[in-house]
């Protein structure tokens, strides 16, 4: 008869997300991941099956997470270029840890298309996202008609990328939020 699980498998994802994010994922051996969620190396491959299913759970968690945090933000009655502010805001503040998903894409870009196709689909989604508040800005008369809410989302994506990985180097918020600036002028 098996023993029973002694322990969470959506804990030891939420664990093993935060031993991913810092150390990435060619970084991270199961010995870190078994150590971290204080379960031994069979029931790390018994219950997750590999390291890479693993990583696949915990990145998608990062980022069921992050969009929710993300569409929270976005929500309300505030005006669309002070959500976006926000938004953007909150995203150049992972600091040196960055974005689980941007580091995802600078590691694994070219090496696996499964993390790569996540990350297209988060990323996907963001711009939808963004998109939509474009749309909406356009609609309240915020953003003029003529501007191609399409491009519009595709700069706010390419934007957030780039502040998650300048938020990894900074010492400061000052370069971080000329960009924020310059970008929600440029709507």
């Amino acid at each position: 008869m098996a023993r029973p699980k002694q322990f969470d498998p959506d804990v030891a994802v939420e664990q093993a997300m935060e031993v991913f994010w810092q150390k990435g994922y060619a970084a991270t051996t199961p010995q870190n991941l078994a150590d971290a969620l204080g379960i031994g190396m069979g029931s790390l491959y018994n219950t997750f099956g590999s390291k890479h299913a693993l990583f696949g759970q915990a990145l998608s968690r990062y980022i069921d997470v992050r969009l929710r945090s993300l569409a929270e933000l976005l929500e309300g009655p505030a005006p669309v270029k002070e959500r976006l502010r926000k938004a953007l805001e909150f995203m150049a503040d992972e600091g040196v840890r960055g974005c689980m998903v941007v580091n995802t894409a600078g590691e694994l870009a070219g090496t696996d298309e499964t993390a790569v196709r996540v990350v297209r689909r988060d990323f996907d989604l963001t711009e939808g996202v963004f998109q939509a508040l474009i749309e909406e800005g356009q609609r309240s008369g915020e953003i003029d008609l003529d501007r191609d809410p399409v491009a519009l989302g595709s700069l706010l994506l390419n934007t957030m990328v780039g502040l998650r990985l300048l938020a990894r180097i900074e010492e400061g918020p000052d370069r971080l939020h000329r960009v924020i600036d310059a970008t929600i002028d440029s709507l």
